[in-house]
């Protein structure tokens, strides 16, 4: 067998031998890291802890905090204000941006973070994860501000996602193609178990929350219709349905064998956009997948071209294999 390579190891090779990170970032990769590996045991103990259920406490959302959304959220601030790497954080789980404090110093990047996506399914124990992107800091800017973080996805640095299932995975861009890593737990590494992530370009499968159909705008329907009328519709092909409710699952089973997964704007909140974040979900999943070869739109452009307004902004997504994004987005276009 070749020999292995560990998440450090492949990182230092993407700065010294591509150039493509600074040492700076490659140790802020590496701490995001460890704090994934902190907030996956947290998750893996489980009622054995006590920390299943309901906080008591509300996001800036005005959604119910489960206590593993704050034990995983203290676990990334705790894990990355010290260490010299960062201007500021900014959580979903937060109001405001979290400036690094003045005991410690100050980097050159900004962290953004989905601190445990489908939260909703801790008690039932399925799949959930932690979403991450890296911008830097304007050059110039002293004092981080809201307004820093409200950059494109095209100027992500990095991105990535945890997943905490059957086994505990770091799936991860630098900006050249998508590595998955496997955490050892008896030793606590994580080791490279897929270097080059691949989303196929076509599909027969797509991800949808189908109980919502009748508040989808006609776009939406005229797609989701065709892809349920099977063999004996305009496509010709059986499709089938995959909904876990947490889209670090979704994802990664898409960049693990293709599909499309949807979260449509709908008529249920006309006044909003879309459901899920820009900043801490939509973009760092929308670098992922082109990366791995796949799209990503709002129905109407691509999603990292979309210049952010508000810290909190959502946005409908629409991302996995190219050619459905295409499609159902061509649909939004007419």
């Amino acid at each position: 067998m070749p020999p292995r390579i560990s998440l450090t190891q492949y990182l230092v090779e993407k700065q010294r031998e591509k150039g493509l990170i600074p040492a700076e970032l490659r140790l802020l990769l590496e701490v995001i890291a460890r704090a994934c590996k902190r907030i996956g045991y947290a998750v893996s103990r489980g009622a054995i802890d006590g920390v299943l259920g309901e906080a008591g406490s509300s996001n800036v959302q005005g959604e119910a905090q489960k206590k593993l959304d704050v034990i995983a959220n203290e676990a990334l601030l705790e894990a990355n204000e010290w260490g010299g790497n960062l201007a500021a954080m900014a959580s979903e789980e937060m109001d405001h941006p979290y400036t690094i404090p003045n005991r410690y110093p100050k980097g050159e990047f900004l962290l953004l973070f989905d601190p445990l996506d489908g939260s909703s399914n801790i008690d039932v124990n399925v799949s959930i994860g932690t979403i991450f992107s890296v911008l830097r800091l304007p050059e110039g800017v002293a004092e981080p501000q809201e307004a820093h973080f409200l950059q494109p996805g095209t100027k992500q640095l990095a991105a990535g996602y945890a997943v905490y299932g059957p086994s505990t995975l770091l799936v991860l861009t630098v900006g050249d193609g998508v590595a998955c890593f496997t955490l050892d737990k008896e030793i606590g590494s994580w080791w490279l178990t897929v270097e080059r992530m691949s989303v196929p370009e076509q599909t027969r499968e797509f991800a949808i929350n189908a109980s919502n159909a009748r508040h989808w705008h006609a776009p939406v329907k005229r797609y989701v219709d065709e892809l349920l009328a099977g063999r004996e519709g305009p496509r010709g092909v059986d499709f089938n349905m995959r909904w876990v409710a947490s889209m670090v699952a979704d994802v990664h089973r898409i960049l693990t064998r293709g599909g499309v997964f949807m979260y449509p704007r709908d008529n249920r909140e006309p006044d909003k956009p879309g459901k899920l974040r820009l900043l801490y979900e939509a973009n760092p999943m929308s670098f992922l997948v082109e990366q791995a070869g796949g799209a990503a739109t709002n129905g109407h452009q691509r999603i990292m071209e979309i210049v952010p307004a508000k810290l909190h902004e959502r946005v409908a997504v629409f991302l996995g294999s190219k050619a459905e994004v295409e499609r159902v987005t061509a649909y939004h276009r007419s």
